[in-house]
């Protein structure tokens, strides 16, 4: 069995690194973690390739927006346009000249993998692009108008905070009822 020279070097040297860290660089990444690193890639890639190139630390939200938008070219998603015959129904008997785009649901994902790997190679949640209102914005913008092209309706629920002698009454009502006689069945 040969052993690769960095290690045998760490191991005659008396490296600093722990076998955790070994193990942690040769285990299988899982599908997220692998999704991730793909997204992060793609995105340092995306700001390498503008003129003029633009480092990860450089980027704000508005890169951020531009990715999205690029991404589209890319989408799977029939969204209808206002003056589509088919704008606001959920299946279209037939097919129509509607772009495709990135479907709500992919950009929130990818954001939240992105935002997630900013933070992991040494970026602050402060200065954190992927996590500004503005990309919030665009993506309830986004999933509003698809929404409404698709004919779907998105409820928002809203929790009502129930008052303290509410949450007793709520409590107490089982209680009470298994110790009054007349509540209870006979089987």
């Amino acid at each position: 069995m040969m052993i690769s020279s960095d290690r045998t070097k760490d191991l005659i040297e008396g490296s600093s690194r722990s076998v955790v860290d070994q193990q942690q660089s040769t285990a299988p990444l899982s599908r997220y973690e692998s999704q991730k690193r793909r997204d992060w890639n793609t995105f340092g890639q995306y700001l390498k390739n503008k003129r003029p190139p633009v480092s990860v630390s450089q980027c704000n939200c508005s890169h951020v927006l531009e990715f999205l938008q690029y991404l589209d070219q890319f989408g799977k998603t029939r969204v209808h346009s206002q003056g589509c015959v088919f704008f606001g129904q959920p299946e279209p008997p037939a097919p129509c000249s509607c772009p495709l785009r990135q479907a709500w649901g992919s950009l929130d994902a990818l954001i939240g993998r992105l935002r997630a790997a900013y933070e992991e190679h040494g970026g602050s949640p402060e200065t954190n692009p992927f996590g500004r209102g503005t990309i919030r914005v665009y993506l309830r913008e986004v999933r509003e108008t698809q929404a409404k092209a698709r004919g779907i309706i998105y409820k928002k629920n809203k929790k009502r905070k129930k008052k303290k002698t509410q949450i007793i009454e709520d409590v107490a009502a089982p209680i009470e009822d298994s110790s009054n006689p007349t509540v209870m069945q006979s089987s």
